[in-house]
């Protein structure tokens, strides 16, 4: 009975030509809808004031080049208005110190697109390790997911005649060595998974055909993806397999000359290899060697030990109920953790003894709730790279050196800073203000769910800072808000793949909406990861409308507080942020005055089937399956929307060459709308893949669209608001 049924919902649907990605009707639909946006939102000198003052952050020749190191080199990408596709560059340390460092350019990807008449997007590159003379350069066309790869020569700054390279596909790739590398790509058959990624992990020796490469490890085609890695690290050389089961559980083993050696954790733990050390972090609850140990902990083991058959583990960190782990990284001889109490980030530096593990928390640091370690080069020093930042503090990147004494002492030698040893971290660059804050203030505050559980969120706009719910006192649920009266208000929110969200300076928020009276509030629901895995699994599958019930409480506290109306208050999110925009627009109208849905999930009856949207079974559940259809249809947005029931004024937003979540899911959500008569809006940017834009120009149009939109639509109704 239920697969019949399940059967006439998509066979019913009469917008499913709308998947065609790029068919010719389609298109025609897709340019006619954009142009009707573009006629409504981008011919007033509004919008060009918005365009042009987002463009300048985004092009600004003062922010800062976020640098990694590659052997003596710091390499950065850079994109502005002279090269909207960007520059791959290196210079020294030395250099990078300067106001204005040099930079010697070791790829320009504006010329090559010229030269080769192809829309290319840079997608990253691996240098081989160690030496650092090649790298596997990833570029795709228009900023999908897929990619070619090609072999390049970062001495003569060349791509390798006759070099490794790969068409256009989600490859996985890595070196093993000059003449080998790990490849997993599209070879026909069966060399996918149902996801689109490598089911295959082979090794490709230089000089012969792929079709000739050798096969190490074969995955299940329901799995989300196989890959495979070397670490040459001289003296602790390893070869580890990884098998990616779904979005949570994988099996890793090491390649050895016997065979394959299966690191025996539970499968949703994560491990990792550094040197003689094994790390897991654990996502539920482990009982092994004789102890308990709970989701969210960091345990260490002597690797060696371990591969014995040894269960001796430290507990590196354990959770509570306030704190959690947010990621951990090495430099040469140290480990440093970042947690997150209440969403503010804290340092810690763990070293490993023979008498055990140390740590010190790393106190010298600047005063700002988001801080984390952009860099460290693990194979040869303890240097880290940390950048410090705020929703109203533009960020500034630090050098420091693990276990000198405070964070920043400095060792003398060529690369020394020449600071007097206070212990202070070395400056390297500091981002410009691209808005004023004399009139602004964060405060952080907690709403209530349906269940009871706390939720925090951050306010960030107008307000007296001795206002109750001030950062020092972080406000309870009934308290007032800042103080100033009810405004304008943009309510973000994701709420799953355990993705935290943290403080973070935005030029482009704080210009095109602060700046301009607006309040801008952060919410920390459930599915996130802001409190460890459990804070994650709370909203996993059945249990999905948890993460719509806090961010509905998180809307209702705001008005409560009087920082805001339903009328003034509007709310974005992207991806699955997309999908909790569709719940709200579907199951909680009446919470706001516009709703922005960016590059959305919201067909729940198809996710599966289209593009890669089977890897994230683990998360949503199957539709397939006639319970998990159940709970997902009644919140899929595509299947509950009413012709008879009111919805605020919503703008959709994708990209044609979003091949992770399909177009079709925004494309249809707004034919159906239209049908029932409802105000939309619609924008599809042809380029993007993912992120809606490949290029500055790009994103400053759409992100132009997205605040015209909401002034438009609730700024108009400022002056109508009571004081």
């Amino acid at each position: 009975m239920h697969s019949g049924r399940l059967g006439r919902v998509a066979d019913d649907d009469p917008y499913l030509w709308l998947e065609d990605i790029d068919g010719q009707d389609v298109l025609a639909w897709v340019r006619e809808r954009n142009a009707e946006t573009a006629a409504d939102l981008a011919g007033s000198a509004s919008f060009t004031a918005l365009r042009t003052e987002i463009r300048e952050v985004l092009d600004a020749d003062d922010r800062i080049p976020y640098p990694v190191r590659r052997g003596e080199h710091l390499y950065n990408f850079w994109r502005d208005a002279a090269h909207p596709r960007g520059l791959w560059r290196r210079t020294t340390l030395p250099l990078y110190r300067a106001a204005t460092p040099d930079w010697e350019i070791v790829l320009d990807v504006d010329a090559l697109a010229a030269a080769e008449d192809e829309n290319w997007v840079w997608h990253g590159a691996q240098v081989l390790r160690p030496g650092h003379r090649r790298a596997l350069v990833r570029l795709s066309r228009g900023g999908a997911d897929a990619a070619v790869v090609r072999e390049f020569d970062l001495v003569e700054k060349s791509f390798v005649d006759g070099g490794f390279a790969l068409p256009e596909a989600k490859s996985s790739v890595g070196w093993i060595d000059l003449d080998r590398i790990y490849v997993g790509t599209d070879v026909g058959g069966s060399s996918l998974t149902t996801s689109g990624y490598p089911r295959l992990v082979q090794e490709w020796r230089r000089g012969t055909a792929l079709s000739e490469a050798v096969t190490v490890f074969e995955g299940k085609p329901e799995d989300v993806s196989v890959g495979a890695y070397h670490d040459p690290t001289e003296g602790h050389e390893h070869d580890v397999i990884v098998r990616s089961i779904d979005f949570y559980r994988d099996e890793r083993y090491l390649r050895t000359p016997s065979g394959l050696v299966r690191i025996d954790v539970p499968e949703d733990a994560h491990s990792s290899i550094h040197r003689t050390w094994l790390l897991v972090t654990t996502r539920s609850s482990w009982t092994v060697g004789g102890r308990d140990f709970p989701a969210g902990a960091l345990l260490a083991a002597d690797l060696d030990a371990f591969l014995a058959g040894h269960r001796e583990f430290e507990v590196l960190f354990e959770p509570n109920e306030h704190t959690s782990l947010e990621y951990h990284i090495w430099t040469r001889h140290h480990l440093i953790l970042g947690t997150l109490q209440d969403v503010r980030t804290k340092l810690t530096l763990l070293t490993p003894t023979p008498a055990g593990w140390t740590r010190t928390a790393l106190t010298d640091l600047p005063d700002t709730s988001a801080v984390y370690v952009s860099d460290t080069n693990p194979d040869d020093d303890d240097e880290y790279l940390l950048t410090a930042s705020g929703y109203l503090q533009p960020a500034t990147l630090y050098r420091a050196e693990a276990g000198t004494g405070n964070p920043g002492t400095r060792k003398s030698g060529p690369d020394s800073s020449g600071t007097d040893g206070s212990g202070q971290p070395e400056i390297l660059k500091q981002a410009p203000a691209f808005f004023s804050t004399i009139e602004h203030t964060i405060h952080q505050y907690f709403a209530v769910s349906d269940d009871g559980t706390r939720i925090p969120y951050f306010v960030v706009g107008p307000g007296n800072p001795a206002s109750p719910g001030h950062p020092e006192n972080s406000g309870k649920a009934g308290e007032p808000g800042p103080g100033v009266g009810p405004g304008p208000t943009l309510l973000y929110g994701y709420g799953g793949f355990e993705v935290s969200l943290t403080p973070a300076y935005s030029g482009t928020i704080g210009r095109a909406w602060l700046a301009r009276g607006g309040t801008y509030v952060v919410a920390n629901i459930r599915g996130g990861g802001e409190y460890g895995p459990g804070w994650h699994q709370a909203a996993l599958r059945e249990n999905r409308p948890r993460a719509y019930e806090d961010f509905a409480a998180v809307a209702r506290d705001l008005v409560t507080r009087g920082i805001t109306t339903p009328g003034l208050l509007g709310t974005e999110g992207g991806s699955n942020g997309g999908l909790l925009m569709g719940v709200m627009l579907t199951r909680y109208p009446e919470l706001f005055g516009a709703v922005v849905c960016s590059v959305p999930l919201l067909d729940m009856r198809r996710y599966h089937q289209l593009l890669a949207g089977a890897s994230w079974v683990a998360e949503y559940g199957d539709p397939d399956d006639p319970d998990d259809w159940v709970f997902l249809q009644e919140y899929s947005p595509y299947q509950n929307t009413r012709a008879d029931r009111r919805y605020p004024p919503v703008l959709l937003t994708t990209s044609t060459r979003d091949d992770r979540v399909h177009p079709g899911h925004a494309r249809k959500m707004v034919a159906r709308l239209r049908e029932q008569g409802h105000d939309v809006r619609y924008y599809e940017n042809i380029e993007g893949g993912h992120g809606g834009a490949a290029d500055n120009e790009q994103l400053a149009y759409v992100s132009a669209l997205t605040y015209e939109f909401l002034w438009h639509t609730l700024g108009a109704g400022r002056a109508a608001a009571p004081a």
